[in-house]
């Protein structure tokens, strides 16, 4: 095994083991129940690390937050953690690091559509968990639902930074055959503004090859919107009416306005009213985004369908297309409605998406998934997560199961990078990664760990397993797409633009991945662009 590559992997099923001491609680042991632990703690900066092989531990369960705790956030806290350096990386007080799973990818789509086009994405729309995550890992799987919990690292060409991976996968897609049916209401957007080419003829083109893939027991129903919001095709199984839905598709023109409330509104009391027992209902929303009619906020449109995703668990695929979109609504849309986003700019794209992630990927493995990240006190000076920036949980959170956390089917990986700068001489435990997700029927609890050493880090970046390198790439890519937002830091051992697309041009001849070489030529326009 790797040196660089600790998986010391073990499931957390017992109750949580509190031992109280001088200086507060100690944690030894983390507890898989969702039940009231009694007592809660915080850890500080002057917390021991806990000795144990368990290393420093997740927070207790409890049942009430205090509020949203943001990685680097000092506020509150008694005094500086020793170390710190000027305008960097803030140290955290408390030593935990509490977020909801993402598999978004959208926002790296989109940013190559931009470049495409000749110029850079608003550092407003660069979300670099959505560039992390769009590349394939090869992470461990796990033999039943739920996840693999791979922790890893390098150090960074700056003193004493590395970069940390957390990375979590589910099992392997079941073959077609195997996955339960599915139920499927496309919200489709014919606005006039999808009249522009690789709107919705890519979608219609997308959507008429998915349904002859779909199996004979799945249904599909068709809403669509413009300025209101029309069921073309209740629900139907496909069984020998194919051709009812194909004619549905073949009629979609593009008309007038975008009232997108209407169109999701609509398609939730159109995916309640065929709801399947025993098979997967997702509503998955085709669209520009662009609302300019009726509910256009994400809180007030989810609000009017709350009953449908709770109650039914329905989930929401979002898809985005189009030159200009509206990436932010999209995005809010899909997190705050139990489902996840992607963008498409062309017919290859589509079809992938359409053709063979969606069918493939129907159904979930887990629900309201969070992970925590707790580093050791006695081994780390600093740390800051990458990304994740709408996604952060507070730390007392992570074991209430009321709290939202991200859905995530088979097939997936989800990856969470740190900046971390480690004590000088620093030996030892580094951090404990646990994540802790819902089972998606029973919704009984469940978590998974692992652990990192400091050994593990010692490697440089650019020498590490190419996976990890393109992780770090794509990382460093979004941080520079990033400058000039507001919440923007250079991450430590940053490479210019020129350097990191050199890196990434090796990496696609090293890997043979058609999405690295992609990833290539997309720093290479950018770094055209450069001011």
């Amino acid at each position: 095994m790797e040196r660089n590559r600790i998986r010391r992997t073990r499931r957390l099923r017992g109750a949580l083991i509190a031992v109280t001491a001088a200086s507060g609680l100690l944690l030894t042991g983390c507890s898989g129940d969702s039940g009231d632990s009694g007592q809660s703690s915080k850890a500080d900066s002057g917390q021991n690390s806990g000795g144990g092989s368990g290393g420093y531990a997740p927070a207790p369960d409890r049942s009430s937050g205090s509020g949203e705790q943001q990685d680097g956030d000092r506020s509150g806290s008694e005094g500086e953690t020793e170390g710190e350096t000027e305008g960097d990386f803030a140290p955290s007080p408390d030593y935990l690091s509490t977020f909801a799973l993402d598999v978004d990818t959208a926002s790296y789509g989109y940013a190559r559509r931009t470049l495409a086009d000749g110029h850079r994405p608003d550092p407003s729309t660069v979300r670099p968990e959505e560039f992390v995550n769009s590349f394939r890992q090869d992470y461990e799987r796990p033999d039943g639902n739920g996840f693999s919990v791979t922790v890893d690292g390098a150090r960074t060409d700056r003193e004493d930074w590395s970069l940390v991976r957390v990375g979590l996968a589910t099992r392997t897609a079941e073959q077609e055959s195997e996955r339960r049916p599915a139920a499927l209401t496309f919200v489709i957007d014919i606005s006039g503004s999808m009249a522009e080419p690789g709107r919705l003829d890519l979608a219609k083109d997308s959507l008429g090859v998915m349904t002859d893939r779909l199996r004979d027991d799945d249904s599909v129903a068709i809403v669509t919107f413009s300025d209101e919001a029309e069921t073309v095709l209740p629900m139907t199984r496909l069984d020998d009416h194919r051709d009812r839905v194909h004619d549905a598709i073949d009629e979609l023109e593009p008309t007038d306005s975008t009232n997108l409330g209407a169109g999701v509104r609509t398609g939730y009391a159109t995916a309640v009213e065929g709801l399947r027992e025993g098979a997967t209902n997702r509503v998955v929303l085709v669209s520009d985004a662009l609302a300019n009619t009726g509910d256009t906020e994400a809180d007030s449109i989810l609000d009017r369908i709350s009953d449908a995703r709770r109650e039914h668990g329905i989930t929401l695929f979002g898809v985005g297309v189009g030159s200009d979109y509206g990436d932010a609504l999209m995005e809010q849309l899909a997190d705050k409605g139990d489902g996840h986003t992607t963008y498409v700019s062309n017919e290859t794209d589509a079809r992938e998406v359409f053709c063979e992630q969606l069918p493939r990927n129907i159904d979930l493995t887990a629900r309201d998934a969070k992970a925590q990240v707790a580093f050791d006190p006695e081994t780390v000076a600093e740390f800051r997560l990458i990304g994740y920036d709408n996604r952060r949980v507070a730390d007392d959170d992570f074991r209430d199961d009321r709290v939202d956390g991200g859905e995530v089917g088979p097939g997936h990986t989800v990856t969470a990078l740190y900046a971390v700068r480690t004590k000088e001489s620093a030996s030892g435990h580094l951090a404990t990664a646990t994540v802790r997700w819902l089972d998606p029927d029973t919704r009984e609890p469940h978590e998974e760990s692992g652990q990192l050493e400091s050994e593990a880090v010692d490697e440089a970046i650019w020498d590490a397993p190419s996976r990890l390198q393109v992780t770090a790439v794509a990382a460093y890519f979004a941080d520079a797409l990033r400058k000039g937002d507001d919440g923007w830091t250079t991450l430590p051992g940053a490479p210019s633009l020129g350097e990191l697309a050199d890196k990434a041009d090796k990496l696609a001849d090293t890997t043979e991945d058609k999405a690295v070489r992609q990833l290539a030529e997309a720093i290479d326009q950018a770094n055209r662009y450069e001011d």
